[in-house]
Protein backbone atom coordinates (compact mmCIF):
# COMPACT_ATOMS: atom_id res chain seq x y z
CA UNK A 1 0.00 0.00 0.00
CA UNK A 2 1.14 3.43 -0.52
CA UNK A 3 0.78 6.93 1.12
CA UNK A 4 -2.65 8.04 0.02
CA UNK A 5 -2.71 11.84 -1.93
CA UNK A 6 -2.11 14.52 0.85
CA UNK A 7 -4.26 17.48 1.05
CA UNK A 8 -2.96 20.96 0.44
CA UNK A 9 0.42 19.81 -0.30
CA UNK A 10 2.68 22.83 -0.02
CA UNK A 11 0.23 24.96 2.11
CA UNK A 12 2.97 25.05 4.36
CA UNK A 13 6.66 25.17 4.88
CA UNK A 14 8.04 24.72 8.25
CA UNK A 15 12.06 24.69 9.72
CA UNK A 16 12.50 22.96 12.78
CA UNK A 17 15.99 23.96 13.69
CA UNK A 18 17.88 22.53 16.42
CA UNK A 19 21.35 23.81 17.68
CA UNK A 20 23.71 20.72 17.91
CA UNK A 21 24.96 19.48 21.06
CA UNK A 22 24.25 22.74 22.40
CA UNK A 23 25.28 23.20 25.81
CA UNK A 24 28.38 21.43 25.04
CA UNK A 25 28.93 23.73 22.18
CA UNK A 26 28.61 26.60 23.91
CA UNK A 27 31.02 25.60 26.42
CA UNK A 28 33.32 24.61 23.79
CA UNK A 29 33.01 27.78 21.43
CA UNK A 30 33.69 29.67 25.05
CA UNK A 31 37.29 28.06 25.36
CA UNK A 32 37.80 28.64 21.20
CA UNK A 33 37.46 25.08 20.71
CA UNK A 34 36.12 23.27 17.86
CA UNK A 35 32.90 21.61 19.28
CA UNK A 36 32.60 19.53 16.30
CA UNK A 37 36.39 17.89 16.89
CA UNK A 38 36.55 18.26 21.11
CA UNK A 39 35.53 15.97 23.48
CA UNK A 40 33.70 18.04 26.05
CA UNK A 41 30.43 16.84 28.14
CA UNK A 42 28.51 18.95 31.01
CA UNK A 43 28.50 18.18 33.71
CA UNK A 44 28.54 18.86 37.77
CA UNK A 45 31.80 17.77 39.06
CA UNK A 46 31.23 18.63 42.73
CA UNK A 47 27.90 16.15 42.43
CA UNK A 48 29.18 12.13 42.40
CA UNK A 49 30.13 10.20 39.43
CA UNK A 50 26.27 9.35 38.81
CA UNK A 51 25.36 12.52 37.92
CA UNK A 52 23.75 13.01 34.51
CA UNK A 53 25.58 14.51 31.79
CA UNK A 54 23.57 17.58 30.65
CA UNK A 55 25.29 17.20 27.34
CA UNK A 56 28.53 15.92 25.24
CA UNK A 57 29.79 17.04 22.38
CA UNK A 58 29.36 15.22 19.03
CA UNK A 59 32.73 14.16 18.79
CA UNK A 60 31.75 11.97 22.32
CA UNK A 61 28.68 11.03 20.09
CA UNK A 62 30.84 9.63 17.86
CA UNK A 63 32.77 7.20 20.46
CA UNK A 64 29.30 5.51 20.91
CA UNK A 65 28.65 7.27 24.11
CA UNK A 66 25.12 7.86 25.24
CA UNK A 67 23.44 11.64 25.11
CA UNK A 68 22.41 12.37 28.77
CA UNK A 69 24.49 9.20 30.32
CA UNK A 70 25.69 9.42 33.49
CA UNK A 71 29.26 10.43 34.30
CA UNK A 72 30.89 6.80 35.34
CA UNK A 73 29.50 5.46 32.41
CA UNK A 74 31.71 7.51 29.98
CA UNK A 75 34.62 4.88 29.31
CA UNK A 76 37.87 5.32 31.36
CA UNK A 77 40.44 5.63 28.35
CA UNK A 78 38.10 8.65 26.71
CA UNK A 79 39.69 11.84 27.61
CA UNK A 80 37.90 14.61 28.15
CA UNK A 81 36.92 17.93 29.23
CA UNK A 82 34.48 18.28 32.34
CA UNK A 83 32.65 21.72 32.01
CA UNK A 84 30.12 22.46 34.95
CA UNK A 85 26.87 23.82 33.59
CA UNK A 86 26.78 27.52 33.03
CA UNK A 87 22.32 27.97 32.29
CA UNK A 88 23.02 31.99 32.46
CA UNK A 89 25.60 31.76 29.51
CA UNK A 90 23.30 29.11 27.29
CA UNK A 91 20.25 31.20 27.59
CA UNK A 92 22.17 33.98 27.11
CA UNK A 93 23.24 31.89 23.36
CA UNK A 94 19.80 31.40 23.11
CA UNK A 95 18.34 34.44 23.18
CA UNK A 96 21.35 35.67 20.96
CA UNK A 97 19.85 32.95 17.92
CA UNK A 98 16.29 33.91 18.31
CA UNK A 99 17.45 37.25 17.20
CA UNK A 100 18.82 35.72 14.62
CA UNK A 101 15.32 34.32 13.74
CA UNK A 102 14.06 37.82 13.65
CA UNK A 103 16.36 38.85 11.18
CA UNK A 104 14.79 36.24 8.73
CA UNK A 105 11.15 36.01 10.00
CA UNK A 106 8.49 37.81 12.58
CA UNK A 107 8.32 36.48 15.60
CA UNK A 108 4.50 35.40 14.98
CA UNK A 109 6.14 32.60 12.47
CA UNK A 110 8.40 31.36 14.97
CA UNK A 111 7.65 28.85 17.68
CA UNK A 112 10.28 28.31 20.60
CA UNK A 113 10.09 24.06 21.18
CA UNK A 114 12.86 24.33 23.83
CA UNK A 115 15.94 26.44 24.75
CA UNK A 116 17.94 24.88 21.26
CA UNK A 117 15.17 24.02 19.25
CA UNK A 118 12.76 26.21 17.15
CA UNK A 119 10.32 25.82 14.57
CA UNK A 120 9.84 28.57 11.47
CA UNK A 121 6.98 29.14 9.05
CA UNK A 122 8.82 30.46 6.21
CA UNK A 123 5.83 30.09 3.98
CA UNK A 124 5.24 33.58 2.93
CA UNK A 125 9.33 34.34 2.75
CA UNK A 126 10.81 32.29 -0.21
CA UNK A 127 8.66 34.72 -2.51
CA UNK A 128 10.02 37.40 -0.35
CA UNK A 129 13.51 36.29 -0.59
CA UNK A 130 13.64 34.80 -4.09
CA UNK A 131 14.78 31.81 -2.69
CA UNK A 132 13.67 27.92 -2.36
CA UNK A 133 13.14 26.72 0.73
CA UNK A 134 17.02 24.66 1.00
CA UNK A 135 18.68 27.86 0.45
CA UNK A 136 17.13 29.65 3.04
CA UNK A 137 17.68 26.76 5.50
CA UNK A 138 21.49 26.96 4.59
CA UNK A 139 21.27 31.01 4.67
CA UNK A 140 20.20 30.75 8.51
CA UNK A 141 22.42 27.96 9.99
CA UNK A 142 25.27 30.27 8.13
CA UNK A 143 24.43 33.11 10.42
CA UNK A 144 24.15 31.18 13.66
CA UNK A 145 27.80 29.46 12.30
CA UNK A 146 29.26 32.97 11.71
CA UNK A 147 27.57 35.13 14.79
CA UNK A 148 27.77 32.81 17.56
CA UNK A 149 30.08 29.42 16.37
CA UNK A 150 27.34 26.85 17.09
CA UNK A 151 26.58 24.52 14.69
CA UNK A 152 22.93 24.27 13.85
CA UNK A 153 20.91 21.24 11.80
CA UNK A 154 17.51 21.26 10.07
CA UNK A 155 14.67 19.92 9.19
CA UNK A 156 12.06 21.15 6.37
CA UNK A 157 8.51 19.92 6.31
CA UNK A 158 5.35 20.45 4.74
CA UNK A 159 3.98 20.42 8.29
CA UNK A 160 5.58 20.74 12.21
CA UNK A 161 5.57 16.79 12.16
CA UNK A 162 7.53 16.60 9.31
CA UNK A 163 9.70 19.33 9.81
CA UNK A 164 10.91 17.79 13.29
CA UNK A 165 10.86 14.26 12.06
CA UNK A 166 13.26 15.70 9.40
CA UNK A 167 15.76 16.78 11.82
CA UNK A 168 16.09 13.81 14.34
CA UNK A 169 16.38 10.96 11.31
CA UNK A 170 17.01 12.79 8.26
CA UNK A 171 19.66 15.30 9.30
CA UNK A 172 22.13 14.35 11.39
CA UNK A 173 22.66 11.69 8.01
CA UNK A 174 23.09 14.70 5.90
CA UNK A 175 26.63 16.33 4.53
CA UNK A 176 24.58 19.70 5.14
CA UNK A 177 22.88 19.09 8.60
CA UNK A 178 19.78 19.53 6.25
CA UNK A 179 16.78 16.96 5.82
CA UNK A 180 13.61 17.53 3.84
CA UNK A 181 10.39 15.45 4.17
CA UNK A 182 6.78 15.73 2.45
CA UNK A 183 3.86 13.51 3.07
CA UNK A 184 4.97 11.26 -0.08
CA UNK A 185 9.18 10.82 0.72
CA UNK A 186 8.01 10.54 4.38
CA UNK A 187 5.97 7.40 3.47
CA UNK A 188 8.84 6.29 0.55
CA UNK A 189 11.86 6.48 3.16
CA UNK A 190 10.84 6.34 6.57
CA UNK A 191 7.55 4.11 6.36
CA UNK A 192 9.76 0.73 7.49
CA UNK A 193 12.32 2.86 9.12
CA UNK A 194 13.22 1.24 12.80
CA UNK A 195 13.13 1.89 15.58
CA UNK A 196 9.58 3.55 16.41
CA UNK A 197 11.18 5.40 19.11
CA UNK A 198 12.80 7.40 16.48
CA UNK A 199 10.17 9.39 15.45
CA UNK A 200 8.67 12.82 17.63
CA UNK A 201 6.17 11.37 20.27
CA UNK A 202 6.79 8.06 20.33
CA UNK A 203 8.62 6.95 23.68
CA UNK A 204 9.85 3.19 24.81
CA UNK A 205 6.54 2.52 26.39
CA UNK A 206 4.50 3.13 23.46
CA UNK A 207 6.93 1.03 20.93
CA UNK A 208 6.69 -1.75 23.53
CA UNK A 209 3.40 -1.79 23.44
CA UNK A 210 3.04 -1.34 19.63
CA UNK A 211 5.58 -4.46 19.37
CA UNK A 212 3.29 -6.85 21.70
CA UNK A 213 0.80 -7.05 18.97
CA UNK A 214 3.56 -7.04 15.88
CA UNK A 215 3.74 -3.41 15.01
CA UNK A 216 7.29 -2.71 14.60
CA UNK A 217 7.56 0.36 11.82
CA UNK A 218 5.59 3.17 10.72
CA UNK A 219 3.43 1.58 7.70
CA UNK A 220 2.55 -1.09 10.41
CA UNK A 221 0.92 1.83 11.86
CA UNK A 222 -0.84 3.17 8.94
CA UNK A 223 -2.27 -0.68 7.34
CA UNK A 224 -3.48 -1.68 11.08
CA UNK A 225 -6.99 -1.84 12.60
CA UNK A 226 -7.63 1.44 13.90
CA UNK A 227 -10.16 0.15 16.36
CA UNK A 228 -7.85 -1.93 17.74
CA UNK A 229 -4.94 1.11 17.70
CA UNK A 230 -7.95 3.06 19.41
CA UNK A 231 -9.00 0.54 22.20
CA UNK A 232 -5.33 0.18 23.23
CA UNK A 233 -4.15 3.81 23.14
CA UNK A 234 -7.93 6.18 23.20
CA UNK A 235 -7.95 9.43 21.47
CA UNK A 236 -4.40 9.92 21.39
CA UNK A 237 -4.42 6.40 18.56
CA UNK A 238 -5.56 9.82 16.17
CA UNK A 239 -2.57 11.56 16.78
CA UNK A 240 -0.65 8.27 16.00
CA UNK A 241 -2.71 6.81 12.77
CA UNK A 242 -2.48 10.56 11.46
CA UNK A 243 1.75 10.85 12.55
CA UNK A 244 2.05 7.10 10.40
CA UNK A 245 0.69 8.68 7.36
CA UNK A 246 2.57 12.21 8.03
CA UNK A 247 0.44 14.09 8.78
CA UNK A 248 -0.16 16.87 11.45
CA UNK A 249 -2.89 19.74 10.97
CA UNK A 250 -2.04 21.70 13.87
CA UNK A 251 -0.19 25.49 12.73
CA UNK A 252 2.16 27.64 14.47
CA UNK A 253 -0.58 30.07 14.66
CA UNK A 254 -2.74 27.45 16.43
CA UNK A 255 -0.23 26.97 19.08
CA UNK A 256 0.19 30.58 19.87
CA UNK A 257 -4.05 31.04 19.78
CA UNK A 258 -4.24 27.93 22.01
CA UNK A 259 -6.11 28.18 25.88
CA UNK A 260 -5.81 26.05 28.18
CA UNK A 261 -8.83 25.64 29.50
CA UNK A 262 -7.37 24.91 32.93
CA UNK A 263 -3.41 26.43 34.08
CA UNK A 264 -1.35 25.15 37.43
CA UNK A 265 2.18 25.78 38.10
CA UNK A 266 4.70 23.42 40.21
CA UNK A 267 7.90 23.36 41.53
CA UNK A 268 9.92 19.95 41.89
CA UNK A 269 12.95 18.75 42.43
CA UNK A 270 15.48 15.86 43.46
CA UNK A 271 16.88 15.90 46.96
CA UNK A 272 20.72 16.05 47.29
CA UNK A 273 20.76 13.11 49.83
CA UNK A 274 18.12 10.80 51.33
CA UNK A 275 15.78 13.26 53.70
CA UNK A 276 13.78 11.89 56.49
CA UNK A 277 10.35 12.45 56.70
CA UNK A 278 10.85 15.30 59.72
CA UNK A 279 13.22 16.77 57.26
CA UNK A 280 10.81 17.44 54.25
CA UNK A 281 8.64 19.04 56.24
CA UNK A 282 10.92 22.00 55.84
CA UNK A 283 11.48 21.10 52.24
CA UNK A 284 7.70 21.15 51.41
CA UNK A 285 7.51 24.41 53.19
CA UNK A 286 10.12 25.91 51.25
CA UNK A 287 8.73 24.86 48.12
CA UNK A 288 5.35 26.48 49.32
CA UNK A 289 6.70 29.91 50.06
CA UNK A 290 8.75 29.78 47.00
CA UNK A 291 5.67 28.80 44.43
CA UNK A 292 3.21 31.58 46.33
CA UNK A 293 5.54 34.26 45.40
CA UNK A 294 5.58 33.42 41.54
CA UNK A 295 1.60 33.58 42.09
CA UNK A 296 1.75 36.79 43.68
CA UNK A 297 4.56 38.53 40.90
CA UNK A 298 2.39 36.90 38.35
CA UNK A 299 -1.12 38.03 40.18
CA UNK A 300 -2.67 34.69 40.11
CA UNK A 301 -4.63 32.73 42.83
CA UNK A 302 -5.02 29.31 43.50
CA UNK A 303 -7.79 26.76 45.06
CA UNK A 304 -6.29 23.30 44.83
CA UNK A 305 -2.49 22.30 46.25
CA UNK A 306 -1.75 18.84 44.48
CA UNK A 307 1.83 17.08 45.99
CA UNK A 308 3.53 13.88 44.51
CA UNK A 309 6.78 12.52 46.95
CA UNK A 310 8.70 9.93 45.55
CA UNK A 311 10.68 7.42 48.12
CA UNK A 312 14.50 6.72 48.55
CA UNK A 313 15.31 3.29 48.00
CA UNK A 314 15.30 1.12 50.95
CA UNK A 315 17.21 -2.46 50.59
CA UNK A 316 17.07 -1.76 46.53
CA UNK A 317 13.32 -1.03 46.46
CA UNK A 318 11.66 1.88 45.60
CA UNK A 319 7.78 2.19 47.33
CA UNK A 320 5.09 3.48 45.48
CA UNK A 321 5.30 7.30 45.36
CA UNK A 322 3.07 9.16 47.92
CA UNK A 323 0.23 11.74 45.94
CA UNK A 324 -2.80 13.49 47.40
CA UNK A 325 -4.68 16.84 45.86
CA UNK A 326 -6.67 18.90 48.83
CA UNK A 327 -9.24 21.18 47.82
CA UNK A 328 -8.96 25.02 49.62
CA UNK A 329 -12.70 25.91 48.96
CA UNK A 330 -11.91 29.42 48.04
CA UNK A 331 -9.18 30.96 46.39
CA UNK A 332 -6.02 32.11 47.58
CA UNK A 333 -2.37 33.36 47.20
CA UNK A 334 -2.12 33.94 51.17
CA UNK A 335 1.62 32.18 52.04
CA UNK A 336 0.87 31.20 55.31
CA UNK A 337 -2.63 29.51 54.30
CA UNK A 338 -0.39 27.85 51.40
CA UNK A 339 1.98 26.64 53.31
CA UNK A 340 0.06 25.52 56.10
CA UNK A 341 -2.28 23.44 53.60
CA UNK A 342 0.93 21.87 51.87
CA UNK A 343 2.49 20.85 55.38
CA UNK A 344 -1.15 19.09 56.25
CA UNK A 345 -1.36 17.41 52.86
CA UNK A 346 2.36 16.21 53.31
CA UNK A 347 1.56 14.88 56.66
CA UNK A 348 -1.41 13.25 55.79
CA UNK A 349 -0.30 11.42 52.73
CA UNK A 350 3.54 10.68 53.11
CA UNK A 351 4.91 7.63 55.00
CA UNK A 352 6.52 8.75 58.33
CA UNK A 353 8.98 6.23 58.35
CA UNK A 354 10.21 6.16 54.79
CA UNK A 355 12.74 8.56 53.46
CA UNK A 356 12.06 11.06 50.75
CA UNK A 357 14.25 11.91 47.56
CA UNK A 358 11.58 13.40 45.07
CA UNK A 359 9.03 16.46 45.35
CA UNK A 360 6.67 17.72 42.88
CA UNK A 361 3.90 20.59 44.38
CA UNK A 362 1.77 21.93 41.78
CA UNK A 363 -1.00 24.82 42.55
CA UNK A 364 -3.61 23.98 40.13
CA UNK A 365 -6.43 26.31 38.72
CA UNK A 366 -4.89 28.91 38.49
CA UNK A 367 -6.20 32.39 37.51
CA UNK A 368 -6.37 36.46 37.46
CA UNK A 369 -6.52 37.51 41.53
CA UNK A 370 -9.37 38.92 40.03
CA UNK A 371 -11.42 36.02 41.23
CA UNK A 372 -9.82 36.05 44.67
CA UNK A 373 -12.76 35.27 46.90
CA UNK A 374 -13.12 35.54 50.72
CA UNK A 375 -14.63 33.18 53.46
CA UNK A 376 -16.23 33.86 56.64
CA UNK A 377 -13.07 33.36 58.50
CA UNK A 378 -11.03 35.26 56.61
CA UNK A 379 -9.38 38.39 57.87
CA UNK A 380 -9.66 41.01 54.27
CA UNK A 381 -7.23 43.24 55.82
CA UNK A 382 -4.63 40.56 57.23
CA UNK A 383 -4.56 39.35 53.73
CA UNK A 384 -3.97 42.85 52.34
CA UNK A 385 -0.83 43.30 54.74
CA UNK A 386 0.46 39.85 53.67
CA UNK A 387 0.17 40.71 50.21
CA UNK A 388 1.91 43.62 50.34
CA UNK A 389 4.85 42.08 52.43
CA UNK A 390 4.91 39.19 49.54
CA UNK A 391 5.16 42.35 47.07
CA UNK A 392 8.03 44.39 48.87
CA UNK A 393 9.73 40.67 49.37
CA UNK A 394 9.65 40.38 45.66
CA UNK A 395 10.68 43.56 44.98
CA UNK A 396 13.64 43.09 47.09
CA UNK A 397 14.99 39.83 45.50
CA UNK A 398 14.66 41.42 41.92
CA UNK A 399 16.83 44.27 42.54
CA UNK A 400 19.44 42.45 44.67
CA UNK A 401 19.38 38.86 44.16
CA UNK A 402 16.60 35.89 45.65
CA UNK A 403 18.78 35.63 48.86
CA UNK A 404 18.86 38.92 49.20
CA UNK A 405 15.69 38.29 51.84
CA UNK A 406 14.95 34.95 53.24
CA UNK A 407 13.31 33.45 56.01
CA UNK A 408 14.42 31.84 59.10
CA UNK A 409 13.67 28.23 57.90
CA UNK A 410 15.70 29.10 55.16
CA UNK A 411 18.86 28.88 56.58
CA UNK A 412 18.46 25.42 58.15
CA UNK A 413 21.24 23.25 57.76
CA UNK A 414 19.20 20.93 55.41
CA UNK A 415 17.11 23.60 53.75
CA UNK A 416 17.68 23.77 49.86
CA UNK A 417 16.01 27.05 48.88
CA UNK A 418 19.48 28.76 49.14
CA UNK A 419 21.06 26.90 47.10
CA UNK A 420 18.24 26.47 44.47
CA UNK A 421 18.06 30.24 44.57
CA UNK A 422 21.54 30.46 42.78
CA UNK A 423 20.08 27.90 39.57
CA UNK A 424 18.37 27.83 36.85
CA UNK A 425 16.18 24.77 36.00
CA UNK A 426 18.36 22.77 38.62
CA UNK A 427 21.45 23.13 37.80
CA UNK A 428 24.08 25.93 38.08
CA UNK A 429 23.38 29.14 36.24
CA UNK A 430 26.60 30.68 36.19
Amino acid sequence: MGCQKPQNHFSHIYLCIDLKSFYASVECVERHLDPLTTNLAVADPERSEKTICLAISPSMKALGIQNRCRVFQIPADVSYIMAPPRMKLYIEYSARIYGIYLKYVAKEDIHVYSIDEAFLDITDYLSLYRMDVKNLAQMILQDILDTTGITATCGIGTNLYLAKVALDIMAKHASDFIGYLDEETYCRKLWNHRPLKDFWRIGTGIARQLSRVGIFTMKDIATSDEDMLYHMFGVDAELLIDHAWGREPTTISDIKNYQPQKNSISSGQVLPRDYSFEEGILIIKEMADLLTLELVDKGLVTDSITLHVGYAKCMGNVATPAHGTTNLGTMTSSSSRLIDEAEKLYLRIVNNKRDIRRLTLTYNNVCAAAFLQYDLLTDPAQLEREQNMQKALLSIKKKYGKNAILRGMNLEKHGTTMQRNEQIGGHKSE
